[in-house]
């Protein structure tokens, strides 16, 4: 009998040690974190070239994946274009013949690039203006129908034209400057256009097909009006330091984008690229974890924006910013 109650002990105490085991393995509810999980996923990034903005939504996106899903349960193929629309589609079919769980695409050309290649992955675009002009999606309704979605970074244009009225309020011509090349650009210089006639401020766009025109449009912009405005651009962003060099010597101001492209103005009405690329990483959690079609997932936006200004080429113009604006880091501070 003894020998049978010993046996008995022994066998409720390993059925206990191992409940207890299983039940550490899970996270605690209340400490906010998600539970692992036993699948290892790879995602596909295809970024269109460096720049600030862009590297920051890319660094947002892994972090949040990263957090949600555990560092040994994600990895990440991470490819940059170079701002070639040749190398985008190389990239996203070798993420289609590699058959990854999820797409990531960083910026307009990638996201067409990614939509063109396949029709069954999931894709999540960032750092993209308009989904509609950019899928060429009519009868817009918020969602793509198709097998990608993703967040946006266009933030209000006409706040934006009311800030180039805020400090420049005597303006009489607005040159727009954008690359031709970049669908999402003309869409938003059309929405800075129609803010500038209800206040019946006169414009001239200046487009570059590529990096090369963009001295000679912003030479022959600051030579016919007396405020540049760029909206965001990756093209117009990667040459930043050509149009400052322009632009601030002949004393024109320029209202930016976004962020990046204020090192070459005075001020922008801009969002946080990390948390935005932070939000797509929540997305993509979403879908892998909970079987979402992206198609049916609602295109994000971000939810904050901040005025903020160059104080150097603020000075530099004799500018004055009033309160409610943020001062801009720069990389010489």
């Amino acid at each position: 009998m003894k020998l049978k109650k010993k046996l008995i002990s022994v066998l409720t105490a390993g059925a206990l040690a191992v409940c207890l085991t299983a039940c550490g393995a899970e996270e605690d509810p209340s400490s906010g974190k998600s539970p692992s999980t036993s699948k290892k996923y790879t995602i596909g990034i295809c970024q269109l070239l460096e720049h600030e903005a862009l590297d920051s939504a890319t660094k947002g996106f892994k972090d949040a994946l990263t957090e949600k899903l555990g560092k040994d349960n994600v990895d990440f193929d991470e490819q940059n274009a170079q701002g070639e629309s040749t190398n985008c589609s190389t990239i996203c079919n070798n993420f289609v013949t590699n058959n990854v769980d999820l797409i990531m695409a960083n910026a307009t050309g990638a996201l067409q690039a990614a939509s063109q290649a396949t029709a069954d992955i999931p894709i999540l675009g960032t750092s993209v203006t308009d989904y509609a002009t950019a899928l060429n999606i009519s009868n817009w309704s918020g969602k793509t129908g198709t097998n990608v979605s993703g967040t946006s970074d266009l933030a209000p244009i006409d706040q934006q034209e009311d800030m180039i009225l805020e400090l420049i309020p005597d303006v009489k011509k607005v040159g727009i400057l954008y690359c031709s090349s970049e669908p999402n650009s003309s869409y938003q210089s059309d929405l800075m256009k129609k803010a500038l006639d209800e206040d019946k401020i006169a414009y001239k766009e200046y487009t570059a097909a590529d990096s090369n025109e963009i001295q000679t449009i912003t030479t022959t912009a600051c030579g016919e009006c007396d405020v540049l405005y760029v909206p965001t651009d990756n093209t117009m962003a990667s040459s930043a330091e050509t149009i400052k060099n322009i632009a601030v010597p002949a004393g024109i101001p320029m209202i930016a984008g976004e962020a990046g492209l204020c090192s070459a103005g005075i001020a922008t009405l801009s969002i946080s690229y990390y948390d935005l690329g932070y939000q797509t990483g929540e997305m993509a959690y979403d879908i892998l974890t909970n079987n979402k079609k992206a198609g049916d997932v609602d295109v994000a936006f971000a939810n904050k924006f901040t005025k903020m200004y160059n104080e150097e080429n603020c000075k530099a113009l004799n500018i004055e910013i009033p309160e409610g604006y943020s001062k801009l880091e720069t990389k010489s501070e």
